[in-house]
């Protein structure tokens, strides 16, 4: 890399002067229009790829009449206890996280690529920008959630599905240190990404296992590659690395396939995580059985396309997965996909919700797995029991208990509501808005 971006120096000093010339012709003769501001994530265009109001427990994509759906499919937890949502719902609205506290994560859905921002206690991270066409879909993601300038980017090797995107985020925003492997490639994608980082003068890392980076108040190891690979074969060469936040971790190994898995293994790296971004969007070549063991996740999310020509992910890592009884998250089938922490519970969310078409899978598998309610039920005696439902006045209620919302039975958000945060009840609709329980707009105006 060192050699390809000292080649591009000299010829980037003759582009910027030209280009330096042309700014000012420019400016000169049309005048200097102020930067367009992020559009605000609370508006929503119909059928826009990217562009969604739930808010950071729930929402709906095309705005009003879905956003009880959204919110009682969202919340999830992993380690049991009240599992209250890092924000609270907002009918029809998405207040966007706090940048200055806790973790989000945000897998986004580039198609048949990769891409995932981790913005944690005001700091930010990407890990890859996806192919070409997603650039500037993932600039406005980052631009949606205020994120002004990225600590580290990590390029996880030199495929264009990985680092196509990467040259629009690398001009586009201030880059504190550009990760990636000390492996060239002749091509368009590899040639932008050069270009952009000559241009912005930014610091490149060839990051070596052992490495530690902070970010706000969480941490990352690089855990990978271990060895030098064939270089005409980039995925083994992929940038691995393990978060951590409070109690939990994120394991992200690019595309490593079977050997560079192998070679971890070998030098003992750390690599439990509850939370694996699955190798290689899912490919068979890549979470061998043995490595899969070793980090024993919680949860799996895959990257990949819709109707792939690969077939990503395979039978053979679903059946691996869920012969472990990870929880898999798939971009292809949920859209963005979005994470929250404290640093001990995991709340998730996605673009289009856990129900419906196309996430009813992925609800009626959570709700099937023992992990998501960690033997925790619903607390008892705030309300009026079922038992005493035939001797007391009132009526039958469905309640939300994360979010505080109260449903009738026949509500189409009771059918996505997970199963630990739904409660039965019989009482008087004021003795529970007393309580703190708010109607749900949908169902109950």
């Amino acid at each position: 890399m060192k050699t390809w971006i000292n080649k591009k120096i000299m010829q980037g000093r003759t582009v910027r002067i030209r280009s330096a010339l042309l700014l000012f012709w420019l400016l000169v003769l049309a005048g200097c229009g102020g930067a367009q501001p992020p559009q605000d994530a609370v508006s929503t265009q119909a059928g826009a790829k990217g562009v969604y109001s739930e808010s950071a427990a729930g929402g709906d994509l095309a705005g009003g009449g879905q956003s009880e759906t959204m919110a009682d499919a969202s919340d999830m937890s992993l380690a049991g206890g009240s599992g209250e949502a890092a924000s609270h719902v907002s009918d029809g609205e998405r207040a966007l996280p706090d940048p200055e506290s806790g973790l989000t994560m945000e897998f986004m859905d580039v198609g048949q690529g990769d891409s995932t921002l981790i913005l944690c206690e005001g700091e930010a991270m990407l890990i890859d920008a996806g192919d070409e066409s997603a650039g500037t879909n993932v600039q406005n993601e980052l631009q949606k959630l205020g994120v002004e300038d990225l600590k580290y980017f990590v390029c996880t090797h030199p495929d264009a599905d990985h680092i196509g995107g990467a040259d629009v985020i690398a001009y586009k925003f201030p880059v504190g240190a550009l990760l990636m492997p000390e492996l060239e490639r002749d091509t368009k994608a590899y040639e932008q990404l050069a270009d952009s980082i000559v241009e912005r003068d930014i610091k490149v890392i060839h990051p070596v296992v052992g490495e530690a980076y902070d970010l706000g108040g969480g941490s990352f190891t690089i855990v990978g590659p271990v060895e030098q690979y064939d270089r005409e074969d980039p995925n083994d060469w992929s940038v691995c690395l393990r978060f951590t936040y409070g109690e939990l971790s994120f394991l992200f190994c690019g595309d490593a396939e079977e050997k560079a898995e192998e070679d971890m293994l070998a030098a003992g790296v750390p690599l439990e995580a509850d939370v694996y971004h699955v190798s290689h969007h899912g490919s068979s070549s890549s979470t061998t059985e043995a490595f899969l063991q070793a980090v024993e996740p919680s949860y799996g999310v895959v990257s990949c396309g819709r109707d792939n020509d690969y077939g990503h992910p395979h039978r053979e890592t679903r059946e691996a997965l869920a012969a472990r009884q990870v929880q898999l998250y798939r971009t292809d089938e949920l859209g963005n996909i979005f994470c929250y922490s404290d640093g001990k519970l995991l709340n998730w969310e996605s673009e289009y919700g856990f129900g419906g078409e196309n996430g009813a899978a992925a609800e009626k598998a959570a709700e099937e797995d023992a992990s998501w309610t960690d033997g925790a039920a619903p607390e008892e005696g705030s309300v009026s029991e079922e038992s005493a439902a035939s001797e007391s006045p009132g009526q039958d209620y469905v309640l939300n208990t994360n979010t505080m919302k109260i449903h009738l039975p026949e509500c189409e958000s009771v059918t996505q509501m997970k199963a630990k945060n739904r409660q039965k009840v019989h009482a008087v609709l004021e003795d529970l808005m007393e309580e703190g329980y708010v109607p749900c707009k949908n169902c109950m105006g």
